[in-house]
């Protein structure tokens, strides 16, 4: 790997390229709350944002605050969560996340990163969203493009989430943190496409190590 100064500098290059590819990039799922962008999170764990917003349009319409996702019988709610997949788990999820939302944050969703991390069914990914997108507070949430778009552009050659939070933070400014995902989430699925990338469209092939015209 190039030294640090080089490699920030490749990087910069690279995320100058994409934030002018993708001038819109945001979040692809809906919501109208910091407790929607939760509850929509969880939900998309193996699940489509785009299916999750279909499920999402009609659940919040019926389930506006933690309380609500209590008081159905649980078989209820999970009914109404089939289509995402994985249902009783993500209910299980949901309610026990509801029950600490009540009883440690009033019902509200808190605004602090090592909080929300503490909420049953909530990892770093899901908390980095909601920080990020809901609250501003600097965060890097990685998903499966985040992950493999890191390893085959060569910032780092790792598996770990974790780690590949830590090593775009040190090559990212800290005001591009919460952006910076969307901006490879919206080239892994336009462009680098896991089964059949684009590479001869790719607008930063140059700077890729991976890159097969």
């Amino acid at each position: 790997m190039m030294n640090d100064k080089k490699e920030k500098q490749r990087a910069e290059k690279i995320f100058d390229i994409l934030s002018k590819e993708y001038p819109q990039a945001k979040s692809a799922l809906e919501y109208s709350s910091p407790f929607g962008l939760l509850i929509s999170t969880i939900l998309s764990a193996q699940c489509t944002d785009a299916r999750v917003n279909i499920v999402a349009e009609t659940l919040f319409k019926k389930y506006k605050k933690p309380e609500d996702f209590l008081k159905v019988p649980v078989n209820e709610l999970e009914k109404d969560i089939f289509s995402t997949g994985f249902y009783r788990q993500k209910a299980k999820s949901i309610r026990n996340c509801c029950e600490t939302l009540i009883e440690k944050h009033k019902g509200k969703v808190p605004a602090d990163f090592e909080a929300l991390c503490e909420l049953p069914g909530v990892g770093r990914k899901t908390a980095s969203v909601v920080a990020g997108n809901a609250f501003g507070i600097p965060a890097i949430a990685v998903d499966t493009h985040v992950k493999r778009l890191s390893n085959l552009l060569g910032f780092i050659k790792a598996d770990d989430p974790e780690k590949i939070e830590q090593r775009l933070k040190e090559l990212l400014p800290e005001k591009h943190w919460v952006i910076s995902s969307h901006w490879l989430m919206s080239h892994g699925r336009k462009i680098c496409i896991a089964r059949k990338p684009k590479c001869s469209e790719c607008r930063i092939g140059k700077l890729c190590p991976s890159f097969n015209p």
